[in-house]
């Protein structure tokens, strides 16, 4: 699988709502790619400028260019399935 075609989620370390998204990929086998934005700068500079300066994480973005901000658990679970 190339990686244009995985969803990336971009997350911190100290984020609660990031630790329970990437635990809903694993609990669902569905391949990611991980990008902490405390560690990397480009991944900082893309979350600031697709969330109007705010450093909002969880922020998902899927193959087909499609986001979702902050989702809650119910709302990601619902998406993936």
């Amino acid at each position: 699988m190339m990686a244009e075609e995985l969803i990336i989620v971009y997350v911190t370390d100290w984020c609660g709502a990031c630790h329970r998204a990437l635990k809903i990929f694993k609990q669902k086998n569905i391949p990611y790619k991980s990008i902490n934005i405390d560690r990397d700068r480009a991944g900082e500079e893309f979350i600031l400028k697709v969330n109007q300066g705010m450093r909002s994480v969880p922020t998902i973005v899927f193959p087909d260019g499609k986001t979702l901000v902050e989702p809650s658990d119910q709302t990601l679970e619902a998406l993936l399935s």
